[in-house]
C-alpha cells in the first residue's frame, strides 16, 4: 500500500474502459484514469479495475484522479472474455449478493445458464438470489408457467431464495427491496431480461435507459453498456451489469466443481468415495439421488455438461 500522503481513498462506481467514476469519502464523484499498469494476483484479466473496487487515488490539477492502487478485494465475480478465453473480465468486486434476473421467455434463460452463475457466486462464496421478471407474461400461458414453477421447485430445493417480480406492473417489487439493506448487490442476466428496468423501481427518478426485446429473435438489446455502481435509498448499493451472453468458469477447480452444487456436496459424504465427482464412480450418491427424483435430471446433466466441457468457454 503507497504511503504517498496525498493519497484519497474512493470506490469504483463506474468504468467505461479508460475512466472511472470514483467516490470519495465525501461523496464526491472524481473523474480518474489509471496510473501506470496496475496488476492483480491469481487472475489475468482484460480490465485492471472493477466496479466495487476500494482504490487509493490522487487528484491532479485539471480536477481528475489519478489511481494508483488497488485495494484487497474480498471477492470478485468474472467471466470468460469473450475475445481472449484465456483471460477474464471482472464483472464487479467486494459483493455481498448477487441477484440473477431470469426469465422465461422474451428473452429465455436457460437452465444451464442460471447454474454456470449460481456456481460461480458458490465459488466466491456470496449468496446468490433468482430473480424471475416478467411474470406478467405467464398469465394464460400454461406451458410457461408450467416451466417457471418447475424451476422454482429445482432451485428451491437446492437452497436457493426465490423471488417473482415483474417491472412492468412492480408487483414484487417491495419483496425484493426487503431483500437489500446496507452492502453491496449485484444485479445479473441476459441482455432483455429487465435488469434496468428494475433498478428504475428500486432507485425512484433514476430513469435508465431501457430497451424492448427483439420481436423476431426475442433476444434483449443491450442498454447498459458498462457497470455501474447505484445508491438505494433505503442503504446500501446496487451494480447494473451489461447483458452477459456467456459465463465461463473462471477462477473454478474441475475437481471441485461438484462442490458449488449445495445438494451435491451435502450427498458426497454418502458416496462411496470420498472424492466422487458423480459421474462414473461406483456408489455415487448423487446418481442414485437423481435416479430417484431427490435431485433434479436437468440440474445434474447441467454438471455433467460442465464437468466435461469444462475448459471450453462460456455457456449460453
Amino acid at each position: 500500500m503507497s504511503s504517498d500522503v496525498n493519497n484519497e481513498r474512493g470506490v469504483v462506481f463506474r468504468s467505461t474502459g479508460s475512466w472511472y467514476d470514483v467516490q470519495d469519502i465525501n461523496g464526491k464523484t472524481v473523474r480518474c484514469r489509471i496510473k501506470g499498469k496496475i496488476r492483480l494476483e491469481g487472475i489475468r484479466s482484460t480490465n485492471p479495475i472493477a466496479v466495487g473496487d476500494s482504490v487509493q487515488f490522487t487528484r491532479v490539477e485539471d480536477g481528475t484522479g489519478s489511481i494508483n492502487t488497488i485495494e484487497e478485494r474480498r471477492n470478485f465475480i468474472a467471466r470468460k472474455s469473450v475475445n481472449l478465453s484465456k483471460e477474464s473480465h471482472v464483472v464487479a468486486s467486494n459483493l455481498d449478493k448477487a441477484f440473477l434476473i431470469v426469465t422465461i421467455a422474451k428473452p429465455r434463460t436457460s437452465s444451464g445458464f442460471i447454474d454456470r452463475f449460481l456456481v460461480t457466486a458458490e465459488a466466491i462464496g456470496i449468496p446468490a438470489t433468482i430473480v424471475f421478471n416478467k411474470i406478467d407474461l405467464l398469465k394464460g400461458d400454461k406451458e410457461a408457467t408450467a416451466r417457471q414453477e418447475e424451476l422454482e421447485g429445482v432451485y428451491s430445493d437446492a437452497g436457493y431464495e426465490i423471488i417473482r417480480v415483474s417491472a412492468k406492473t412492480g408487483h414484487g417489487i417491495e419483496e425484493f427491496k426487503g431483500s437489500l439493506k446496507e452492502g453491496i448487490y449485484l444485479l445479473s442476466g441476459h441482455s432483455g431480461v429487465g435488469k434496468s428496468t428494475i433498478i428504475n423501481r428500486l432507485v425512484p427518478g433514476l430513469e435508465l435507459k431501457t430497451a424492448d426485446v427483439s420481436e423476431s429473435h426475442s433476444k434483449g438489446k443491450h442498454t447498459t453498456t458498462f457497470a455501474e455502481m447505484f445508491s438505494l435509498p433505503g442503504g446500501g448499493f446496487i451494480i447494473d451489469t451489461p447483458g452477459i451472453k456467456g459465463f465461463g468458469l473462471v477462477t473454478l477447480e474441475k475437481e471441485t466443481l461438484n462442490h458449488q452444487f449445495p445438494e451435491f456436496f451435502e450427498l458426497l459424504k454418502d458416496c462411496k468415495f470420498n472424492n466422487c465427482v458423480h459421474t462414473e464412480e461406483p456408489g455415487c450418491a448423487v446418481r442414485k439421488a437423481v435416479e430417484g427424483g431427490r435431485v433434479s435430471k436437468e440440474r445434474y446433466s447441467n454438471y455433467v455438461e460442465m464437468y466435461t466441457g469444462f475448459d471450453d468457454g462460456p455457456y449460453r
